[in-house]
C-alpha cells in the first residue's frame, strides 16, 4: 500500500507556495497519496468563527489517517478566544515533540558567511502550552512548564542526528544563571544524553547566544543547537536572517509515529495573489517529506536542483536579489531536478 500525506494549503501565500511544493513533486514522479484538506484562519472565518479550532473536524480525520502532513503558512488571528495556531495544535495532538530547522547559507547569497547547522527545539512545552493566568486586572503570569521526559527525548533526537550526520558539536541554549529550576532540567538531560558519545557539549546563555551568532556565526558550523521552545523559536529565526531570508527556511515537526512538515515563514497575506513569493522554504520542506515517506532519490534531486537556481541567481524572486515570479523559480527548480533524476 502507497503512504498518504494530507496537505493542508494554509492562508495567505499558502495555496501559492503550496502548490508550486505539489507540482514539483508531481514532476519528480513523487509515489506516495497526497490529499487535500482545509485548516486555517480564513476556512474558520469563512465558516463564521463558530469552530473551536482552524482544524475543521473532516480535516482531522485525514490527519489522523495519514503517515504524515504537509501544513502551508496559516494564519493565527491575535485576539482573545480566538483558536490556538494550526502548528501548535498539531504539535500537542501527535506529539511532535521536535521541531527541526536545517540552517545552511548559500554561496552567492552570503559569499563572506558560511552557516551550517540544524536548530532543535522542544515544542510541547516551555511557555507554549499556554497556561496564562490573571491576577488582577494589572497583572497576569505565564507558566513555563519543563519535564525531564520532554527535554530527554529532543535531545535524543537531536544526539541521532548528531550521528546520522557526523556532526560533532551540540549546543544548549538555556538562561540557567536566572531559570535555575527550569533550565537546570534541561541541562542535566543534555548532559546526560551526549554521555559516551563523543559530541563536545557546550552551553550558552539567550542573551549571550543572539550576539554570538551575529558576530561569530561561523563558530556554529557542524553544531547542533538545542534549546526549550521560546529560546530556539527566537534563535532559530536569527539564524533564518543570517541566511538571507526566511523564505529560504524549511522545517519538519517530528514525533515517534508521526511529523508534519512545513516552511518555517508566515503566511503574508499582503502578497497573497501577486505570485512573487519565494517557494523555496515550502518546496524543500516538500522534499523533506518525501524522504520521510521513503522517496529518498526525490529529496536529494529537488534539494540539489533548489541550490543550484539560488546559486545562479537567474531565475529568482526578489527577496534573494532577483525578479522571477514564484512560479518561473518553480519551473526552474522542476527543470533541474528533473534532470537530476535521470542522471
Amino acid at each position: 500500500m502507497s503512504k498518504k500525506a494530507a496537505v493542508m494549503k494554509g492562508d495567505g501565500i499558502g495555496p501559492e507556495v503550496v502548490d508550486s511544493m505539489l507540482r514539483v513533486l508531481k514532476e519528480c514522479n513523487f509515489q506516495s497519496e497526497l490529499i487535500l484538506c482545509e485548516a486555517g484562519s480564513e476556512q474558520w472565518e469563512k465558516n463564521g468563527r463558530k469552530d473551536a479550532s482552524y482544524i475543521p473536524d473532516s480535516t482531522m480525520k485525514t490527519l489522523e489517517e495519514a503517515d504524515c502532513c504537509f501544513k502551508g503558512p496559516t494564519t493565527t488571528i491575535p485576539i482573545p478566544g480566538a483558536p490556538r495556531s494550526v502548528a501548535v495544535t498539531l504539535r500537542q495532538k501527535f506529539d511532535l515533540y521536535a521541531n527541526i530547522r536545517p540552517t545552511k547559507t548559500y554561496d552567492r547569497l552570503t559569499p563572506n558567511r558560511k552557516l551550517d547547522c540544524v536548530c532543535f527545539r522542544e515544542a510541547t512545552e516551555g511557555l507554549y502550552t499556554g497556561v496564562e493566568a490573571k491576577i488582577t486586572d494589572d497583572a497576569a503570569i505565564a507558566i513555563r512548564k519543563i519535564t525531564r521526559q520532554g527535554s530527554r527525548r529532543l535531545i535524543e533526537s537531536a544526539v541521532d542526528w548528531a550521528n546520522k550526520f557526523e556532526m560533532k558539536k551540540m549546543v544548549a541554549i538555556t538562561k540557567r544563571n536566572i531559570l535555575k529550576q527550569t533550565d537546570g532540567i534541561f541541562w542535566d538531560e543534555t548532559q546526560k544524553a551526549v554521555e559516551g558519545t563523543g559530541i563536545e557539549l557546550s552551553e550558552i546563555y539567550i542573551d549571550n547566544m543572539a550576539q554570538q551568532m551575529v558576530i561569530a556565526t561561523e563558530q556554529f558550523n557542524g553544531s547542533v543547537l538545542v534549546s526549550t521552545n521560546l529560546f530556539m523559536d527566537i534563535i532559530s529565526e536569527l539564524a533564518s536572517a543570517l541566511v538571507g531570508s526566511i523564505g529560504l527556511i524549511y522545517s519538519a515537526n517530528i514525533g515517534n509515529d508521526y511529523a508534519m512538515f512545513e516552511a518555517a515563514h508566515g503566511s503574508a497575506p499582503q502578497f497573497a495573489g501577486q505570485n512573487k513569493v519565494n517557494p523555496t522554504a515550502t518546496v524543500l520542506s516538500g522534499a523533506w517529506m518525501a524522504d520521510y515517506l521513503g522517496e529518498r532519490e526525490v529529496r536529494d534531486a529537488i534539494f540539489s536542483a533548489t541550490e543550484q537556481v539560488i546559486n545562479e541567481g537567474k531565475t529568482v524572486t526578489w527577496d534573494i536579489g532577483g525578479n522571477a515570479t514564484t512560479t518561473q523559480m518553480t519551473d526552474a527548480i522542476i527543470a533541474y531536478a528533473k534532470n537530476n533524476l535521470r542522471k
